[in-house]
């Protein structure tokens, strides 16, 4: 067993809200050089997801930090020039390409896998690869259709094996197109220098433990492991040399560790007011949302409607360094349209406002209607406060 060094330092809750709000870069300015690519080095992973209200996921994230950046630029910002792969780390997430090698071990558990869920028709790995190799890049139904039925998870020989071969490390997603993957063979998709599997496991674990706990700042070792979906065998064999520190926070009952360099210099700077996606990575860890923020949330678009609480796709609201509510968005035509609204009282009402107003501005619409209020009497005040946010906003 590993004997695991005693912490010599003590953070407030406070002080481990501001840590983690700053590494998530929601606290201090935004890095508008560095961009959509810089956001995704700084978390290390953003989460792509099917549902798209306002936008997707994976724009819903950089908006958050950086404001009203064109969807186009983003798209263009992850995936021109070989910037970023798409794997599995704490979901289907993109990458920052420069970390291609540390998933190596993932890839290597895939290749060793005895038992998969879809059965590999004989001769279909082999075909895909030929077909990548003479015609890529390809969607499934390039390859030969994606589904052999209407059923969701009915899927056809070319798109298993297309799958197969992109968890295996043999193929790439290079892009979405309408939501579909692009795949590619990887050798000619990730850049040479980086096409290779030569870290052993506890290497490549250890540094994504370490890109965990910058992303995080502090956290937990459930915290750094659910980041990148590690195990905590794996989390406790690597954590003592991973360059992270450990700290003892006020609150949490459970030993945390931390970015030596966050905690070595006290956060300051703007808190961000901005609607956040339910999978951002600031509070896709539920547990670490309601310890940090003392704040319940869960995605209801998988939750019968009649059993739903706050919303189909409820986006959180971050203003002062504290979410202070949730919206369930719509679009109709050029009006958002704020379905259900929770408040965290009557302090939250200007934020959720000119949070509204924003995310409005950013997808191109002209209007916002506000239509079920969870607390009825603050229903007026947010009516009436979204105008002056606009005003606000065009100073």
């Amino acid at each position: 067993m590993t004997t695991l060094p005693r912490p010599e330092l003590a953070l407030s809750a406070d002080e481990a809200r501001r840590i983690a709000l700053r590494a998530q870069g929601l606290l201090g300015a935004p890095d508008r050089r560095a961009g959509v690519r810089g956001v995704l080095r700084h978390l290390g992973a953003v989460q792509l997801d099917t549902i798209s209200v306002l936008a997707r996921s994976h724009e819903l994230v950089p908006y958050a930090r950086l404001g009203a950046v064109g969807r186009k630029t983003v798209e263009s910002a992850y995936w021109k020039d070989a910037h970023a792969f798409e794997y599995w780390s704490h979901a289907a997430c993109l990458l920052p390409v420069e970390e291609w090698p540390h998933f190596a071990f993932r890839r290597r558990a895939y290749r060793d896998r005895p038992h998969w869920n879809h059965q590999l028709p004989e001769g279909a790995y082999e075909q895909v690869i030929k077909q990548l190799r003479t015609e890529g890049p390809l969607t499934a139904t390039e390859l030969g259709g994606a589904k052999r039925t209407s059923d969701w998870w009915d899927w056809s020989g070319a798109k298993v094996a297309v799958e197969r071969a992109l968890m295996y490390g043999e193929v790439v997603c290079v892009e979405r197109r309408g939501w579909k993957r692009v795949y590619d063979l990887a050798e000619r998709a990730i850049p040479g220098r980086l096409l290779h599997d030569e870290l052993d496991d506890a290497e490549c674990v250890r540094r994504l433990v370490r890109l965990a706990g910058e992303s995080l700042g502090v956290g937990t070792r459930a915290d750094i492991a659910d980041y990148h979906r590690l195990k905590a065998e794996q989390v406790d064999a690597v954590i003592a040399d991973s360059g992270l520190v450990p700290v003892t926070v006020e609150g949490w009952g459970k030993p945390a560790w931390a970015d030596p360099v966050a905690v070595a210099t006290p956060p300051r700077g703007r808190h961000r007011t901005t609607l956040l996606s339910p999978f951002d990575s600031l509070i896709w860890d539920r547990a670490r949302t309601g310890r940090i923020f003392g704040f319940t949330h869960r995605l209801e678009a998988y939750v019968p409607k009649p059993k739903r609480v706050y919303g189909y796709f409820a986006m959180p609201v971050l203003a002062g360094g504290r979410l202070v509510g949730r919206v369930d968005p719509a679009r109709e035509g050029d009006t958002l349209v704020a379905r259900q609204v929770a408040l965290e009282g009557p302090k939250a009402v200007p934020a959720v406002a000119s949070a509204l107003v924003q995310a409005a501005s950013w997808v191109g619409v002209m209007d916002i209607r506000v239509e079920r209020v969870d607390s009825p009497e603050l229903r007026d005040a947010l009516v009436r406060e979204v105008p002056r946010a606009v005003v606000a906003a065009l100073r």
